[in-house]
């Protein structure tokens, strides 16, 4: 992803539309972001699920993803259950269900429609619906997810594709808005503008 002269924005940016026929029911921006909490949840067990896997299978750099994937989407789950708190007193995360993975190849397949789906889909109907609702912090949360996961997708696609022919890279979590950067060759998120130096290295 390339660092633009401005933070991304839905108002700024080109790729926020949500897919004709989009399998997401919009609630109301509480329930959204509870949808979203409970399906970060289930993403980040099970990528850390994969890791364990991918390095049963000798596939270390993919499990590398996983790990630094799935501690995303923590950081989103963050984000997200501190408005849902905001909007209502009391509020406890879900738990993951239990996790079942396949073939490394498979699980980074499955991996990369799930981010492809919340990207084009669910993000974007989440945040015409804040936008709708004028809730500005719940934009900027969603929005945030939204690149990222765009971005994750495509580094479940690289590592899918290269599988049998894998780099030294190690991956870099943004440890503001979820971001995965490979390799060091860069000076800061192209989403929120976090310093490299902060990121974390899986």
């Amino acid at each position: 992803m390339i660092v633009r002269d401005v933070i991304p924005t839905p108002e700024n940016s080109s790729n926020f539309h949500a897919v004709t026929e989009s399998a997401t029911t919009a609630g109301t921006t509480l329930d959204n972001l509870k949808a979203a909490v409970c399906g970060e949840t289930g993403a980040s067990a099970k990528y850390a699920a994969c890791a364990v896997k991918a390095d049963e299978e000798g596939f270390a750099q993919a499990a590398k993803l996983f790990r630094a994937a799935s501690a995303a989407e923590q950081i989103h789950i963050g984000m997200e259950a501190a408005l849902i708190a905001e909007l209502e007193e009391g509020y406890e995360r879900p738990t993951a269900d239990e996790v079942v993975v396949e073939a490394t190849d498979l699980n980074l397949i499955g991996a990369a429609q799930g981010e492809i789906y919340e990207t084009a889909d669910m993000y974007p109907t989440f945040i015409n619906k804040a936008i709708e609702e004028g809730n500005a912090k719940a934009v900027r949360v969603f929005t945030r997810a939204k690149l990222a996961e765009s971005v994750h997708a495509e580094k479940y696609m690289e590592a899918y594709n290269n599988l049998d022919a894998v780099d030294n890279d190690d991956y870099f979590l943004c440890p503001i808005c979820g971001y995965i950067e490979k390799g060091d060759n860069f000076e800061k998120c192209p989403i929120c503008g976090c310093a490299a130096d902060k990121f974390q290295r899986f």
